[in-house]
């Protein structure tokens, strides 16, 4: 676990990473591939960050180049990874999607949203489901992939009813990634509970 008192300050917000996704001319979602990045994480079977290097490849592959222009925005991303990784063992279990905040609607936080659990189950489908996990478990990836799959072009607006729908969608999507790495790391405190298992639609 992170104590580090700096950590809140230095943290890592998806406004970051999508400037600078911006500055590199790349209209990505930086959403989707924190979604795919998280299930990378989930899975992996040690505690080492082994694969930061290939990451940072294939990221610069999504910003067409073969690697940052400086070193700043090389700690950027990978301070990107490593948070994401220390969130998903912190035992307090404070682990956030990177996804915008209440600054922008909820039509474009709901599309990040949407974004977020596609990049997430496009990893899982490329894993396959493990036939150890748990069968809350594994219906909770089952509505993550529905979230992914969903279509917000229309019904989507700023009122209440949306909003909460989102929120609860939210939940979902960062209780299952937690779910599946404490499965994948035994030993940690099960946080999974069945009330968590939103597959409401965004209205």
């Amino acid at each position: 676990m992170n104590n580090d008192s700096s950590s809140a300050e230095n943290a890592i917000e998806f406004s970051d990473i999508a400037d600078l996704f911006l500055r590199y001319g790349s209209l990505s979602s930086p959403s989707f591939f924190d979604g795919r990045m998280v299930a990378s994480l989930t899975l992996a079977t040690d505690d080492q960050d082994t694969a930061s290097d290939e990451w940072l490849q294939e990221i610069c592959a999504v910003l067409g180049v073969e690697q940052p222009h400086d070193r700043e925005d090389a700690e950027v991303l990978l301070g990107w990874r490593s948070q994401a990784r220390h969130q998903l063992a912190d035992e307090e279990m404070d682990f956030e999607p990177l996804l915008p905040d209440e600054l922008f609607s909820v039509p474009e936080r709901a599309q990040s949203l949407k974004m977020w659990a596609l990049g997430f189950s496009e990893v899982i489908d490329e894993f396959g489901i493990d036939d150890s996990w748990s069968a809350p478990l594994r219906e909770a990836l089952e509505a993550m992939a529905e979230i992914g799959a969903l279509d917000l072009d229309e019904g989507v607006t700023d009122d209440s009813e949306s909003e909460d729908d989102l929120l609860a969608l939210y939940e979902h999507v960062r209780v299952t990634a937690l779910t599946l790495y404490l499965e994948c790391h035994p030993g940690n405190p099960q946080v999974y509970k069945d009330d968590d298992q939103s597959s409401s639609q965004l209205h």
